[in-house]
């Protein structure tokens, strides 16, 4: 009888059959192509945006585009399947791609930017400039604000002591005035302005009167000191306010 050969063993068989190992990814930053499919697909005319999807072994399994609504989805997956062929070689099956349309047309960005405007605009008061400077009087210094609202604008000085504390209540006073002054149905008075610490920062914190029609109410509002103590205190001033009457509005 003629000996087994070690292929024809069951131990030999097990020597011998090893798994296919998978064929790695080829390196690079874009080891399949994706990016360059995807960039040739968003410059057809139309799409907004696409992200394309492959296996493990770099197979395309699904293509995702968004598009504006002014053409077919049937012609967009037609121009994208001749697009990939011609440009790339790449021979995709239609059903594998997916197209969402919209008729908005501006970028992600353009509309950040229109709700960050849209925001500020519904700011009730906006603060456009300060001043700190000697008073012609000896120690003392001279802080002036001007505040905006609704197209108007207030302008208030105050005097105080050249101390930390006594400049912080002074702008604070200032900021104070100016909101009295542009917003009639309200009344605003300044309480108190003083310099807090907390989690190992400085801030300035207010306390403010407002008075609207028969109800009163002591605001308080607070600003991080980041450029100095009596910048600090005007936004202080409006933390508090502006909360305050945008809940009137």
């Amino acid at each position: 009888m003629r000996p087994l050969d070690a292929a024809e063993t069951p131990e030999g068989a097990a020597e011998e059959r090893e798994p296919i190992p998978l064929t790695p990814p080829p390196q690079g930053p874009d080891p399949w192509g994706v990016k360059r499919a995807e960039n040739l697909i968003t410059s057809l005319t139309g799409v907004l945006s696409a992200r394309v999807v492959v296996t493990p072994l770099g197979e395309v399994s699904e293509i995702h585009v968004l598009t504006t609504n002014d053409q077919q989805a049937k012609q967009v997956v037609r121009n994208i399947e001749s697009a990939l062929m011609a440009q790339l070689g790449m021979k995709i099956d239609h059903r594998k791609i997916s197209v969402a349309q919209t008729a908005d047309v501006r970028p992600i960005e353009a509309m950040q930017e229109e709700a960050v405007r849209t925001r500020s605009k519904q700011r009730v008061v906006v603060f456009q400039s300060l001043e700190v400077r000697p008073s012609e009087r000896p120690q003392r210094v001279l802080v002036r604000v001007r505040l905006s609202f609704a197209g108007r604008e207030a302008e208030a000085e105050e005097q105080g002591t050249d101390t930390v504390r006594n400049r912080v209540e002074a702008a604070a006073r200032a900021a104070a005035l100016c909101l009295d002054e542009l917003l009639p149905d309200n009344s605003i008075a300044l309480e108190g302005a003083t310099i807090i610490e907390a989690f190992d920062r400085k801030f300035v914190f207010v306390a403010v009167h407002g008075l609207g029609g028969r109800e009163a109410q002591l605001l308080t509002g607070t600003c991080e000191i980041r450029e100095s103590k009596e910048r600090s205190a005007v936004l202080a001033v409006l933390d508090a306010t502006n909360r305050w009457t945008e809940a009137r509005r």
